[in-house]
């Protein structure tokens, strides 16, 4: 039995993105050996990425991508429906962050707003909640905020991770729309591979105390202590490389559709590696797959709205565009999404 979902009626009137200012380089990168550095962006294919300062959240980055973003759809903020929050670095342990973006944009208090605890398929579970909230509840409008700042919580000290992450907020605009093919989407979930991708202290089942700031160092030679994210780069490979292809294969089985007919798959920017190896199974077209590693590193819930505003936009005022986007990763949890990109607004990534 697989997860199938058909929402129709509903279209992305727009996409934006804003990321930090700071630039850290990972050909400038201490922990990893000056003669290692070219070898290591080749194959993880992430030369840079933007990390936020100690004030700057990703509710933060998120409200500014969602503001420029109404203002370019000549939104009335009164007039959103609905804004839901994918994050797991969220202002507060509580209250929900959905809620102070509510406030900080404007919207009315009638809106629905959640928050979605959700990292690497963050985006495509929360197209799914938002475009089904619009179906049954009849919203005209909604926001879907998905962003991160993993650089946060990070060891400096952990090769592993540290070249890895960087940090993007985004915003999607949904509307209903009678005339749109809608969206298609499969999702997924094996909880039993929680621990391939995890911060092990600081929350109630490990609550916060001053001996989980202690580093401590592991065979592999990193260091990090139990607020870090703790990464299994095989367990993560492995689960990637088999269990995305089946999903996106699954879904355009069920869509009644080809590879062929597909103009752009957009995967969650997990590495190069992992990336290549999909597409190598799948057989897409280098000229299909849409990256955004190179500049911007992985973003975690942001990163497959941000890889689509990355690119050239002129490349999208000219058609209807069929579009495939897969989130994989943390959780494990995985879900694809079949969209169309028509008349749709896009920005250039902003900077805070």
């Amino acid at each position: 039995i697989m997860a199938f979902v058909t929402i129709n009626a509903v279209r992305i009137a727009g996409m934006s993105a804003f990321v930090p200012s700071k630039i850290e380089s990972n050909y400038e990168l201490n922990i990893i050996e000056p003669e290692e550095r070219i070898k290591y962006v080749t194959s993880v294919g992430i030369e840079n990425r933007r990390v936020s300062p100690a004030e700057l959240t990703s509710a933060d980055l998120c409200f500014h991508a969602a503001k420029s973003l109404i203002r370019s759809l000549a939104w009335n903020e009164k007039d959103i429906d609905c804004l839901i929050f994918v994050s797991q670095t969220p202002d507060y342990i509580l209250p929900s962050t959905s809620c102070i973006l509510q406030s900080r944009l404007g919207l009315s208090t009638e809106c629905f707003a959640i928050d979605i605890s959700l990292g690497c398929s963050g985006w495509v579970y929360g197209m799914f909640v938002i475009s089904s909230l619009m179906a049954s509840a009849r919203f005209k409008k909604a926001l879907l905020l998905a962003g991160d700042t993993i650089s946060k919580v990070v060891s400096p000290y952990d090769r592993s991770t540290k070249p890895l992450f960087g940090d993007a907020g985004t915003a999607t605009a949904i509307s209903y729309d009678d005339s749109s093919d809608g969206f298609i989407f499969h999702t997924a979930v094996d909880g039993s591979g929680k621990d391939a991708i995890i911060v092990p202290g600081g929350m109630f089942r490990h609550p916060f105390s001053e001996s989980l700031l202690e580093y401590h160092e592991f065979e592999d030679g990193n260091k990090r202590n139990e607020l870090n994210l703790v990464l299994n780069g095989m367990d993560v490979f492995s689960f990637a490389i088999s269990e995305v292809p089946k999903s996106i294969r699954a879904l355009l089985d069920y869509a009644s559709m080809r590879l062929d007919d597909i103009d752009f798959f957009i995967l969650h920017q997990a590495n190069k590696m992992i990336n290549e190896t999909v597409r190598n199974k799948l057989k897409i077209p280098k000229d299909k797959m849409l990256y955004s590693l190179k500049d911007y590193g992985n973003t975690s819930s942001a990163s497959i709205p941000l890889t689509i505003v990355a690119q050239d936009l002129d490349l999208y005022k000219s058609k209807i565009l069929k579009c495939v986007a897969s989130g994989f990763g943390v959780g494990l949890s995985w879900a694809s999404i079949y969209f169309t990109l028509k008349d749709t607004v896009l920005l250039p990534i902003g900077v805070i």
